[in-house]
Parts: structure tokens; C-alpha cells; sequence
């Protein structure tokens, strides 16, 4: 959950005893896992301004456990213990105290955070008697509530005045950071992003893992060294891939180099869980990520039968969203229509696996690598490239004409970023799905006459899922 800012799950699994006992595990809903441990950690007949300030502190330590993936990201298949010995009391099965069912209800979503920053607070927080912290003393918030100190005041007593409280969270459905597919290079998009920026604050504490100078969501040679050496440093295979149990590695690290799950946490700031791709993609929407959607789309229905087929214009129409809806009843999603995180990750594998079992000589241009061109790069698609935009150099002169080395150096780049120009499209010098698919088209039109890119030949199909 750390690639994104907080949000209040539907529901929380809890393991009822310490993390390495053989206890079961049980799960429910939010607001009801809220009102067990508030009911089994503080009285009823506390003044209300005290149980309000504690039930914010409940909810923000359990938030904080979700949102750095505590337990999660170490292996376990739970969100949090019922024990105060790592986390905070739970009896599986109890009642709740009418008063404090009440007041959960209208505050199981507003949590606490420090001031410029994202992240939910790690509330620590202790009875006051037969034990003390540096935390909130749930027996000391009724003496200042007994004083006239409102809720808030109560929380800044104890967290200091930097605190906010975040009020009506949205109530979404919990998923892992993990992207679900491995990350390596070439892969672009916001989770190859906040893996950067984990990376670069990871190196802060470990200066042996070099530091990635753009962090812009593209997974480039810097950091696939970054992840290596990553790797080396941690015990696991080198292999510069982020796969699942490197992702989980790489947050636990991140959550302890930056105490996110500590009272004195350095924090989250908003520009480290922005996204720079957009997020979701659904009918109205107008952009490249929507044509990158459209060419994906596209090659797969040239293969899959029941996928329909869709035009590469850019805009989210209806003819878009029936196609998507196909792909997702193809490969068993909600049908949803709209592009969330699952529909895209099964998106590009199934396209990646197209664009790897197609041969070369199938068809008239070749398909999109799946993976991000940038200059330093040196493959034979980089090659490919270079081929197309000298042919093209003869009808557009402004377009330079580079040697095809399979090298991707300042000349490629210029090439690519007049090509860019010259036909409408962000000027980055950076070869993704949309300007590959556009230079190929122009490459086909100009060698062949017509249109003879593989999603728009007749070829054979898949009609399996």
C-alpha cells in the first residue's frame, strides 16, 4: 500500500497471537475490528473527548500496520497481531460497548498524520499505569479530557502540535503493493517509480547501492544496478529483476531506513507517492496513456478472437471500453470497463507474450518490444528502430537518418524526438508503445502503401483465456 496515499480498507485480517505462533487467523470488516479493540482497550465510561482521542489513535496505528505492509511485506499473510505484546488487544468473538460502536461508526475513517505528510501515524500508545511510553497514555486522555481538552488537543498533548487528522478517508479494497509482475528493465509506470524512490532513499543508509538519477518510472540501467546491487547487499540472487519476495525486501528496508511504522517517523511526502502515469483509465478520458491502452488492445485482438478489436485514437470511447470489457471477460476480471492496476498488469502480459511468441518475419512491421527504448540502450530493437526512422528520413528530411547499430545513442535520440515532433507527440527522445506503434505506421505506409501493422492483418487467432 506504501505506492499510494492512505486509504481505509474494507477489511483487515488479524492473526490471533504472536507473529510466529500457529494461531489462526480471522478477518472482517474495518469499523468492526475498531470497535473489538476499543471496546478491549479503554472503558465505556471514559468522557467522550478521551474516547474519541483514543479511538483515533486505534485506527491510525492499524492503518499504519496496512500501509507499510508490516507483516505483509515479511512474509506473513496477515495485516496485524491481537496482541498487545507487537500490536493492540483483540478478543475474536466479543461484544461491543454500545457508546463506543457508535462513535467508531462515525470515526473509523479519520486518522492521524504528521503535517506534510501522507502517511497514517504510528499512534504508540500504552494504559498509563502498569505500563508507560513515549506514546498516548489512554488513562492520561481522561485527565485532560476531565481538563476540557478536546480530542485533537488530547492527540497534540501526546504527538505533538504537528499533528492533522485526516477526515472521511475513502473506504477502498485493500491490495498489494506488489505490482504482480516482475518489474525489470524496460518496464515503465508508477510502481517502477516509487521502486526508484525507495531505492534512492534505501542508499541513504546503505551508500554501496548507487543512486538513480531520474526517478521517472522508467526502468533504465541505473536501475537495474540500483536493484543488483540492492540484491547483493541483502542476501538474494542478483539478478536486477524485481520479483516478488525483492519488492517486499525493498519496502521493509524503506520502512525501517525512513521509521514509517515508528512515533518519530521521517515520513511520506505527497511528491514521493504522486503518480506521474495515470492511474485508472476509463470512457472520457483523453491522453497517450489512453492510446498505449488502445495499441495493446489492439495486437491482442488481432490474436485473441473474443477480444474485440479498437482504434488507436487516443480518446476513451465506448468502442474502447466493449473492448475492454472483452479482454476482462476473456481473462476472467469484473467487467468493469475501466483500466484499474489487475486489468492493466494482465494487459501486458498478455501482450508480452504476444510480442514475444510472434516471429520476426509474421509480420510486415514488428511489434512493440513491450519494453521502454531510451538512449544508452543497445538491442535489436533499438535496431529496428534505427531502420525504420532512416527510411522514414527520406520522405521527412527533419527527421535525422542514424547508422542501425543497435545502440541507442544521441543521434537515435535526436531522431526520435523530431519524429516525435513532427507527428504530435511528447518530445521525450523515449520510445514507448505509442511512438513505436506510430513510427512503424508511418514506416508502413510509406514502404507498403497501406497499413500493415500486425493488429490490422489477418492472422491466427487465440480463443483460449
Amino acid at each position: 500500500m506504501l505506492t499510494g496515499t492512505p486509504f481505509i480498507p474494507e477489511t483487515i485480517t488479524v492473526h490471533l497471537g504472536a507473529p510466529d505462533s500457529p494461531a489462526p487467523n480471522v478477518t472482517l470488516d474495518f469499523p468492526s475490528y475498531i470497535k473489538n479493540v476499543a471496546s478491549s482497550e479503554i472503558f465505556p465510561t471514559w468522557p467522550e473527548s478521551a474516547l474519541r482521542a483514543n479511538i483515533y489513535a486505534i485506527t491510525s496505528f492499524a492503518l499504519n500496520r496496512i500501509y507499510t505492509e508490516w507483516y505483509r511485506s515479511r512474509g506473513y499473510d496477515f495485516d496485524i497481531t491481537a496482541t498487545t505484546q507487537y500490536d493492540q488487544k483483540f478478543i475474536n468473538g466479543r461484544e461491543y460497548f454500545e457508546n463506543i460502536s457508535y462513535l467508531v461508526d462515525e470515526l473509523y475513517n479519520d486518522y492521524v498524520r504528521r503535517q506534510g505528510s501522507v502517511e497514517p501515524l504510528f499512534t504508540a500508545f500504552c494504559n498509563g499505569t502498569t505500563t508507560t511510553c513515549d506514546g498516548l497514555s489512554q488513562w492520561g486522555t481522561v485527565t485532560l479530557a476531565n481538563r476540557g481538552y478536546t480530542p485533537y488537543e488530547i492527540l497534540q498533548y501526546y504527538y505533538g502540535k504537528d499533528i492533522d487528522i485526516v477526515k472521511n478517508a475513502p473506504v477502498k479494497t485493500a491490495q498489494p503493493s506488489y505490482p504482480g509482475i516482475p518489474l525489470e528493465f524496460g518496464s515503465a509506470g508508477n510502481d517502477v517509480r516509487s521502486l526508484q524512490i525507495y531505492l534512492n532513499r534505501i542508499s541513504r543508509n546503505y551508500p554501496a547501492i548507487p543512486k538513480i538519477p531520474a526517478a521517472d518510472g522508467i526502468f533504465d540501467d541505473a536501475t537495474v544496478q540500483a536493484v543488483r546491487t540492492f540484491q547483493q547487499v541483502f542476501g538474494l540472487a542478483p539478478t536486477g529483476v524485481v520479483e516478488q519476495s525483492t519488492w517486499y525486501r525493498i519496502v521493509s528496508i524503506y520502512t525501517a531506513v525512513k521509521r514509517i511504522a515508528e512515533l518519530d517517523s521521517e515520513g511520506v511526502r505527497y511528491e514521493e507517492v504522486m503518480p506521474v502515469f495515470t492511474e485508472d483509465l476509463s470512457i472520457g478520458m483523453q491522453s497517450d496513456e489512453v492510446r498505449m491502452l488502445q495499441y495493446y488492445l489492439a495486437v491482442i485482438g488481432a490474436y485473441y478472437a473474443a477480444v474485440q478489436p479498437v482504434e488507436i485514437t487516443g480518446y476513451f470511447g465506448e468502442q474502447t471500453e466493449k473492448s475492454v470489457k472483452s479482454f476482462q471477460r476473456v481473462f476472467g476480471l469484473p467487467q468493469t470497463g475501466m483500466v484499474d492496476r489487475a486489468t492493466r498488469n494482465d494487459l501486458y502480459r498478455a501482450y508480452k507474450g504476444i510480442a514475444e511468441s510472434v516471429k520476426p518475419d509474421y509480420t510486415a512491421v514488428a511489434l512493440y518490444p513491450g519494453t521502454v527504448l531510451r538512449e544508452g540502450d543497445s538491442s535489436s530493437y533499438v535496431r529496428i528502430i534505427q531502420e525504420y526512422l532512416t527510411f522514414i528520413h527520406d520522405t521527412y528530411p527533419n527527421i535525422p537518418a542514424v547508422n542501425n547499430t543497435g545502440y541507442f545513442g544521441p543521434i537515435t535520440r535526436q531522431a526520435v524526438t523530431e519524429f516525435q515532433r513532427q507527428f504530435g507527440i511528447n518530445p521525450t527522445g523515449i520510445v514507448g508503445a505509442v511512438t513505436w506503434d506510430s513510427i512503424a505506421g508511418v514506416y508502413s505506409d510509406l514502404k507498403y502503401g497501406f497499413d500493415k501493422r500486425p493488429y490490422q492483418e489477418p492472422g491466427y487467432t487465440i480463443t483460449g483465456g
